[in-house]
């Protein structure tokens, strides 16, 4: 679940995982975008959007979308659990510490400087250099697949990278489509090569093991996918098979009956 096509990160991870998983995303077009909503609000549009999901009965759900999981995981954690599995996505802090920095964390102004992200950061970057750098307009350029305003939205972010950054972490899901983009715009010419640290893989593992069930690839396995439009059954927004994420995902099936 997400307000938009940042949930395409941690979806076509998983259909990596498991070609014959049976996935249902249920997006947010009549509330979107989440990020200026204010934490109240974007919990109550998250819930809505979380049921929809739960009511296909899944064996588990991911909060594909940062900023939700920074202001609604509890609430939908108090609603769905232990019926239903609900895996947030964390901004990958921790390993992108482990490697020395200097980091700079690239998230929405919403989540940047959030009492939640600096909280990570004092938990797992404790003497590491971290420079947190709000990334005003990308998520929505690139939920529309605007091919300009993501080119300024991620130079205007680089911009407040300082030069001396060795990693990057993609503090927001929609960030994890343009990932190589941003590499080329934080790379300075001469360093070391950048190491950008998304948590789509390492949320979609996480989901596995919460239904004890194992990575198991398989070519000839397909699973059928459903797209879920605030509540009603539609098709992926058309912006998303611009991104290889996107175009991993087959047709849009519906899910079989599970009476």
């Amino acid at each position: 679940m997400d307000s938009g096509i940042g949930l395409l990160a941690a979806t076509a991870a998983v259909r990596r995982l498991r070609p014959d998983a049976d996935l249902v995303l249920s997006l947010d077009p009549d509330g979107m975008p989440w990020g200026p909503r204010t934490p109240e609000d974007l919990t109550r549009r998250a819930l809505v959007v979380a049921e929809a999901a739960a009511a296909r009965e899944p064996d588990a759900l991911i909060i594909g979308c940062n900023t939700a999981t920074v202001h609604a995981l509890p609430a939908i954690r108090a609603r769905l659990e232990p019926g239903i599995p609900v895996v947030g996505t964390v901004p990958a802090i921790k390993p992108a510490a482990a490697g020395g920095g200097p980091v700079a964390i690239w998230a929405t102004p919403a989540t940047t400087g959030s009492p939640y992200q600096r909280g990570l950061i004092e938990k797992f970057a404790d003497g590491v250099k971290v420079t947190e750098v709000p990334c005003w307009g990308l998520a929505e350029a690139v939920e529309y697949a605007e091919e300009t305003a993501i080119e300024a939205a991620v130079a205007a972010a680089a911009e407040l990278t300082p030069d001396d950054v060795t990693t990057v972490v993609l503090g927001c899901t929609h960030y994890e489509l343009v990932a190589e983009r941003i590499r080329a715009a934080v790379q300075r010419p001469g360093t070391a090569p950048l190491v950008l640290h998304g948590s789509a893989g390492a949320v979609a593992a996480q989901a596995l093991r919460r239904i004890g069930e194992q990575p198991a690839p398989d070519a000839s396995a397909e699973g059928t996918l459903t797209v879920l439009l605030s509540g009603r059954e539609g098709e992926l927004p058309e912006a998303a098979l611009h991104y290889a994420e996107g175009r991993l995902l087959p047709a849009v099936t519906p899910l079989p009956d599970r009476a």
